[in-house]
Parts: structure tokens; sequence; C-alpha cells
């Protein structure tokens, strides 16, 4: 599949499943008020294959749909990780979403070379689709 990891030209994140070891690593060690990694700094993505992805909540934001979605309303509880469905999203897709966030963080309002974001053809229109929902 196309989602086996980010190219080294990202710097900090080698591969995708790097990145979100990190996360979960962090997340593990139980880290609050002395580390400063609560569960509530994440949200855990969740595909229409039942595949999760957790990353941080700042870059979930990136989408408007999400921004609109964890701002509203509703039972989620704010001491816990927030998680969203995805119903029509498939973990490949979801994963290179979950990329893009990391990519859209990490350049924006970078100085350096920004390096173009690699988009496998064979995704190619499944990830506009996504990418038009979740208005990012």
């Amino acid at each position: 599949s196309g989602s086996s990891g980010i190219n080294a030209e990202y710097g900090e994140f080698q591969t995708f499943q790097h990145y979100f070891k990190r996360i979960n690593l962090s997340m593990a060690e139980g880290e609050d008020q002395a580390g400063r990694v609560l569960a509530t700094d994440y949200v855990k993505l969740v595909s229409n294959d039942d595949h999760e992805f957790i990353l941080k909540r700042s870059h979930a934001l990136t989408s408007g749909t999400i921004k609109a979605m964890l701002s509203a309303p509703s039972s989620f509880n704010s001491n816990e990780m927030s998680k969203v469905q995805f119903r029509e999203i498939p973990s490949h897709v979801l994963c290179k979403v979950c990329m893009y966030f990391a990519y859209k963080n990490r350049y924006t309002n970078s100085t350096s070379e920004i390096p173009e974001f690699p988009i496998e053809p064979e995704i190619a229109l499944e990830l506009l689709m996504a990418a038009n929902f979740l208005d990012c």
C-alpha cells in the first residue's frame, strides 16, 4: 500500500509508524503534571476498517470538519482522549490524511524549503474525496 511512511525529507518523522509509536510511548508513560503529556492533548481517529490513529489534537484541528466535531457539545469527556469514527474513510486513506496533518503542522510558517507532499496516484481520488469531506 502507499501508506508505508513519510520520506526522510520530512526530518523528524522518519516513518509514519515511528511518529505514532513515539506518541503512544509518551502517552503510555502516563505523564501529566510533570511531563504535560495528557490524553486530552491527543485525538483518536478511527477508519471504516477499525484502524485507530492517535495524533496530536493540534494536528487533527487542521481539518475544519474534525475541529467542528471536537468543539460541538457532545459526550466527549473533557478528561479523556476524544475519538472520531469515520465510516466512509478506509485506513490507507486516513493514514495519509494523518501524515498530511503532520506535514502541514511541520511546514506551516516554515522558512526552510518545503518539500512536496507525496501522493500515490492509486489513492489520489479517495484522498481528494476525504480532503473535501474533512475540509483540509
